[in-house]
Protein backbone atom coordinates (compact mmCIF):
# COMPACT_ATOMS: atom_id res chain seq x y z
CA UNK A 1 0.00 0.00 0.00
CA UNK A 2 1.55 3.38 -0.93
CA UNK A 3 2.14 6.02 1.93
CA UNK A 4 0.58 10.04 1.73
CA UNK A 5 3.69 11.54 0.20
CA UNK A 6 3.04 14.46 3.55
CA UNK A 7 1.73 12.16 6.70
CA UNK A 8 1.93 11.95 10.19
CA UNK A 9 3.07 9.21 11.29
CA UNK A 10 3.49 8.47 14.96
CA UNK A 11 3.07 6.51 17.97
CA UNK A 12 0.11 7.56 19.57
CA UNK A 13 -2.57 6.59 22.56
CA UNK A 14 -5.92 8.29 22.34
CA UNK A 15 -4.64 11.50 24.81
CA UNK A 16 -1.07 10.93 23.85
CA UNK A 17 1.64 11.03 21.02
CA UNK A 18 5.40 10.53 21.39
CA UNK A 19 7.40 12.97 20.03
CA UNK A 20 11.49 12.49 19.88
CA UNK A 21 14.46 15.06 20.88
CA UNK A 22 18.15 13.97 21.04
CA UNK A 23 19.99 16.15 23.74
CA UNK A 24 23.48 15.78 25.74
CA UNK A 25 23.45 14.70 28.93
CA UNK A 26 23.41 17.52 31.09
CA UNK A 27 20.35 18.56 29.63
CA UNK A 28 18.71 15.08 29.04
CA UNK A 29 19.35 13.35 32.65
CA UNK A 30 17.73 16.76 34.55
CA UNK A 31 14.42 16.35 32.31
CA UNK A 32 13.98 12.31 32.73
CA UNK A 33 14.25 13.21 36.58
CA UNK A 34 11.83 16.07 36.31
CA UNK A 35 9.44 14.55 33.98
CA UNK A 36 9.64 17.44 32.13
CA UNK A 37 12.78 19.66 30.31
CA UNK A 38 14.15 21.97 32.94
CA UNK A 39 17.83 24.28 33.36
CA UNK A 40 20.09 23.62 31.31
CA UNK A 41 17.46 23.76 29.09
CA UNK A 42 17.08 27.02 27.11
CA UNK A 43 13.18 27.89 26.57
CA UNK A 44 14.15 31.20 23.90
CA UNK A 45 15.35 29.11 21.75
CA UNK A 46 13.47 27.18 19.10
CA UNK A 47 13.36 23.31 20.11
CA UNK A 48 12.45 20.74 16.93
CA UNK A 49 10.12 17.66 18.01
CA UNK A 50 9.73 15.10 15.76
CA UNK A 51 7.10 12.33 15.68
CA UNK A 52 9.01 10.14 13.45
CA UNK A 53 11.71 7.69 15.43
CA UNK A 54 13.51 6.67 12.39
CA UNK A 55 14.03 10.54 10.92
CA UNK A 56 15.18 11.59 14.71
CA UNK A 57 18.26 8.71 14.21
CA UNK A 58 18.84 10.22 11.04
CA UNK A 59 19.50 13.26 12.56
CA UNK A 60 21.22 11.93 15.75
CA UNK A 61 23.11 9.30 14.07
CA UNK A 62 21.80 6.89 16.49
CA UNK A 63 23.08 9.05 19.57
CA UNK A 64 26.33 9.43 18.55
CA UNK A 65 26.96 13.37 17.23
CA UNK A 66 28.23 15.64 19.85
CA UNK A 67 25.12 17.25 21.99
CA UNK A 68 23.03 14.53 21.10
CA UNK A 69 24.41 11.87 22.95
CA UNK A 70 20.91 10.82 25.00
CA UNK A 71 17.68 10.78 23.05
CA UNK A 72 14.09 10.88 24.67
CA UNK A 73 10.77 9.74 24.44
CA UNK A 74 8.80 12.69 25.49
CA UNK A 75 4.69 11.80 25.75
CA UNK A 76 2.65 15.18 25.10
CA UNK A 77 -1.03 15.75 24.99
CA UNK A 78 -2.61 15.00 21.94
CA UNK A 79 -4.50 18.45 22.26
CA UNK A 80 -1.51 20.21 22.61
CA UNK A 81 0.19 18.77 19.63
CA UNK A 82 -2.81 19.68 17.72
CA UNK A 83 -3.06 23.02 18.71
CA UNK A 84 0.87 23.51 17.73
CA UNK A 85 0.08 22.57 13.98
CA UNK A 86 -3.11 24.92 14.36
CA UNK A 87 -0.95 27.79 14.99
CA UNK A 88 1.95 26.57 12.37
CA UNK A 89 3.61 27.83 9.74
CA UNK A 90 5.41 25.69 6.88
CA UNK A 91 9.06 26.63 6.63
CA UNK A 92 9.22 26.57 3.07
CA UNK A 93 6.91 29.01 0.50
CA UNK A 94 4.55 27.08 -1.31
CA UNK A 95 2.58 29.11 -3.80
CA UNK A 96 -0.76 27.08 -4.13
CA UNK A 97 -1.51 27.45 -0.49
CA UNK A 98 -0.01 30.61 0.64
CA UNK A 99 -0.49 32.61 -2.80
CA UNK A 100 1.78 35.24 -2.38
CA UNK A 101 5.79 35.00 -0.53
CA UNK A 102 5.04 38.20 1.46
CA UNK A 103 1.70 36.26 2.94
CA UNK A 104 3.97 33.42 3.96
CA UNK A 105 6.60 35.66 5.18
CA UNK A 106 4.38 37.38 7.30
CA UNK A 107 2.81 34.08 8.81
CA UNK A 108 6.58 32.67 8.65
CA UNK A 109 7.35 35.97 11.48
CA UNK A 110 4.60 36.09 13.84
CA UNK A 111 3.83 32.16 13.88
CA UNK A 112 4.68 30.46 17.00
CA UNK A 113 5.35 26.90 15.42
CA UNK A 114 7.11 25.83 12.04
CA UNK A 115 6.70 22.80 10.35
CA UNK A 116 9.27 21.25 7.51
CA UNK A 117 8.20 18.31 5.64
CA UNK A 118 11.53 16.05 5.49
CA UNK A 119 12.09 12.82 3.67
CA UNK A 120 11.29 9.72 6.13
CA UNK A 121 14.24 7.67 6.53
CA UNK A 122 14.62 3.76 6.28
CA UNK A 123 15.49 1.13 9.17
CA UNK A 124 19.71 2.19 7.75
CA UNK A 125 18.02 6.19 7.36
CA UNK A 126 18.45 6.27 3.86
CA UNK A 127 15.69 8.96 2.47
CA UNK A 128 12.31 7.59 1.57
CA UNK A 129 9.85 8.98 -0.97
CA UNK A 130 7.43 10.49 1.13
CA UNK A 131 7.70 12.85 3.82
CA UNK A 132 7.23 13.04 8.03
CA UNK A 133 6.81 16.91 9.34
CA UNK A 134 9.53 18.31 12.14
CA UNK A 135 7.41 20.82 14.48
CA UNK A 136 9.81 23.85 15.98
CA UNK A 137 8.42 25.26 18.88
CA UNK A 138 9.02 28.81 19.92
CA UNK A 139 7.90 31.29 22.04
CA UNK A 140 4.53 30.29 23.66
CA UNK A 141 4.52 27.03 22.25
CA UNK A 142 7.75 26.05 24.28
CA UNK A 143 6.13 27.07 27.39
CA UNK A 144 3.11 25.25 26.88
CA UNK A 145 5.15 22.44 25.53
CA UNK A 146 7.36 22.37 29.12
CA UNK A 147 4.42 23.38 31.13
CA UNK A 148 1.34 22.00 29.95
CA UNK A 149 1.54 19.09 27.54
CA UNK A 150 4.07 16.75 28.27
CA UNK A 151 3.15 13.85 30.01
CA UNK A 152 5.59 11.45 30.57
CA UNK A 153 9.70 11.60 29.72
CA UNK A 154 11.86 8.54 29.15
CA UNK A 155 15.33 8.11 28.36
CA UNK A 156 15.56 5.41 25.51
CA UNK A 157 18.88 5.70 24.43
CA UNK A 158 19.92 2.36 25.57
CA UNK A 159 17.01 1.17 22.88
CA UNK A 160 18.88 2.86 20.24
CA UNK A 161 22.16 1.90 20.88
CA UNK A 162 20.58 -1.44 21.15
CA UNK A 163 19.05 -1.33 17.70
CA UNK A 164 22.31 0.17 15.98
CA UNK A 165 24.38 -2.56 17.60
CA UNK A 166 22.10 -5.15 15.75
CA UNK A 167 22.37 -3.36 12.64
CA UNK A 168 26.28 -3.16 12.76
CA UNK A 169 25.74 -7.05 13.03
CA UNK A 170 23.52 -7.66 10.13
CA UNK A 171 20.70 -8.41 11.82
CA UNK A 172 18.28 -6.21 10.37
CA UNK A 173 15.15 -8.41 11.61
CA UNK A 174 16.11 -8.29 14.99
CA UNK A 175 16.75 -4.36 15.36
CA UNK A 176 13.14 -3.87 13.30
CA UNK A 177 11.91 -5.53 16.18
CA UNK A 178 13.14 -2.74 18.80
CA UNK A 179 11.51 -0.28 16.54
CA UNK A 180 8.39 1.72 17.78
CA UNK A 181 5.07 1.24 15.71
CA UNK A 182 4.15 4.54 14.28
CA UNK A 183 0.33 4.72 12.75
CA UNK A 184 -0.96 7.22 10.30
CA UNK A 185 -2.16 9.87 12.50
CA UNK A 186 -5.31 11.44 12.43
CA UNK A 187 -5.16 15.13 11.56
CA UNK A 188 -8.48 16.88 11.80
CA UNK A 189 -9.36 17.97 8.16
CA UNK A 190 -8.70 21.83 8.67
CA UNK A 191 -4.97 21.55 10.24
CA UNK A 192 -4.11 19.16 7.12
CA UNK A 193 -4.97 21.74 4.74
CA UNK A 194 -2.93 24.20 6.55
CA UNK A 195 0.08 22.15 6.46
CA UNK A 196 -0.53 20.82 2.91
CA UNK A 197 -0.60 17.32 4.38
CA UNK A 198 -1.38 14.53 1.76
CA UNK A 199 -5.17 13.35 2.58
CA UNK A 200 -4.60 11.25 5.54
CA UNK A 201 -6.80 8.52 7.17
CA UNK A 202 -10.04 9.66 9.43
CA UNK A 203 -10.43 8.54 13.36
CA UNK A 204 -12.27 5.66 12.39
CA UNK A 205 -9.35 4.25 10.20
CA UNK A 206 -7.06 5.36 12.74
CA UNK A 207 -9.03 3.20 15.51
CA UNK A 208 -9.41 0.08 13.40
CA UNK A 209 -5.81 0.46 12.02
CA UNK A 210 -4.38 0.44 15.97
CA UNK A 211 -7.06 -2.62 16.91
CA UNK A 212 -6.12 -4.62 14.21
CA UNK A 213 -2.56 -5.64 15.92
Amino acid sequence: MAVPIRQVRARYSADTITVYQAYPPQIALPAVAAGRLVAPFKRERMTWIKPSFLWTMYRCGWATKPEQERVLSIDITRQGFEWALARASLSHYDRDLHGDRATWTRQLKTSPVRVQWDPERSLHLKALSYRSPQVGLSGEAVDRYVDDWTVAVTDITPTVHRIRDLLRSGDEKAAAAHLPVEDAYPLPAQIAAGLNASPDVTAEEAAEQQHAR
